[in-house]
């Protein structure tokens, strides 16, 4: 099958999900065309089976904001007719959704019927989508796709909750692939990073507000006062600056790491002990399943679509958002004694494998299925 991919290119988990999703079709024999504005950083080599169509917005001075929504729908439609793409594949209500009907609409005035299938992962539904500026139009987006997917039951209710959906919506979880996250390292260059006495907790993010970031910060805080640790921070974002001050101000600034954006994260992971996701909200948590097929234990807020990830007391634990001190002592607890360390270890990555591409990869294809039969029905 002929699949175009659109989807944020960037280090956030939907965009993350596209590329890896749209590599593994790939590899199963599917033509894969990745529409966006830049090359997706997962997407490091092209294939016979892989394609990238850049889009390009051009600057006019009449514009305040430049109209991608019109630059995308018109490469969609360009990329459709020239390569004879046979479904779209949205990732994010806005602005992809919303791009690809009416990319559908100009294609079916030239007698081309092309089904869609829209994503929904999470911010695109309970943050952004839900604005009244934008609520209207992503309600008809999600109403005018030919299927629609989220990544979490709780994504899904919430969907249901905030928008006015006549659509049935199929809950596909977010994957992993397990052979990308066996190393090579055979002690993992813990001494990388840490001494061989010490604990390493991990965080890794976008820095953004709904990710607590100084909730990290303070439950590191306490931990490090009961036992030897160093903190990871993997990202960038607007909260980097304030976390990197709160430090300094907690005089703990020389036990804690700041990597910036990396393309390392299995290694990270591979010498990690624990993972800290405090966030306000999560669709789905894949940063902490990313972790468990580490074998981290995760200790995280009880959030959105996380407890059907973090299960609490066998991958880690689950706490109220904002619980510092319970998230702490829970820490604590698994990083306390090895032998707790090593079952929860062991735990996180048994449960992470349920997750991997190969079970998840039926799922998107038997979608794209019932996606394709009904251009058929309801092509004019």
């Amino acid at each position: 099958m002929k699949i175009a991919i659109v989807c944020y290119p960037t280090f956030g988990g939907s965009g993350v999900v596209a590329t890896e999703l749209g590599i593994a079709l790939a590899g199963r024999g599917h033509e894969v065309h990745f529409i966006t504005y830049k090359q997706p950083v997962r997407l490091e080599l092209l294939n016979n089976n892989i394609h990238f169509h850049e889009v390009h917005v051009p600057e006019y001075p009449l514009f305040h904001y430049q109209p991608y929504e019109l630059a995308l729908s018109s490469k969609l439609v360009d990329t459709v007719k020239l390569f004879g793409i046979e479904l779209l594949h949205v990732h994010y209500a806005i602005p992809h959704a919303y791009a690809g009907y009416m990319a559908k609409k100009m294609l079916q005035e030239d007698g081309i019927y092309v089904p869609m299938i829209t994503t929904l992962h999470g911010t695109d539904i309970t943050l952004v989508g839900k604005h009244p500026f934008y609520k209207p139009a992503v309600t008809f987006s999600i109403n005018k796709s030919d299927v629609v997917t989220s990544v979490s039951e709780n994504l899904k209710q919430s969907t249901l909750k905030i928008f006015d959906i006549e659509k049935d919506i199929e809950v596909i979880p977010n994957f992993i692939d397990t052979r990308k996250y066996s190393t090579g390292y055979t002690d993992c260059q813990r001494s990388l990073m840490a001494n061989e006495d010490e604990r390493i907790v991990t965080h890794i993010s976008n820095f953004r507000g709904v990710k607590r970031i100084p909730d990290v910060i303070n439950i590191f805080y306490r931990i490090q006062k009961e036992l030897p640790a160093k903190l990871i921070m993997v990202g960038e974002g607007p909260e980097k600056e304030k976390a990197e001050q709160l430090c300094d101000d907690l005089n703990i600034k020389d036990r804690v790491v700041f990597l910036g954006n990396s393309n390392e994260i299995d290694r990270i992971l591979c010498f990690s002990d624990l993972f800290l996701l405090p966030s306000k909200s999560e669709s789905f948590g894949l940063a902490a399943l990313e972790a468990m097929i580490n074998r981290v234990a995760v200790v995280s807020s009880n959030t959105g679509g996380i407890p059907e990830v973090n299960i609490e007391g066998e991958s880690g634990f689950l706490a109220d958002v904002g619980d510092v001190d319970e998230m702490a002592s829970k820490a604590l607890y698994i990083l306390k004694d090895e032998n707790i360390l090593n079952k929860f270890k062991a735990n996180a990555f048994k449960i992470a494998s349920k997750f991997d591409i190969v079970n998840i990869l039926p799922l998107y294809e038997e979608v794209y299925e019932k996606a394709y039969k009904s251009r058929f029905k309801n092509s004019y």
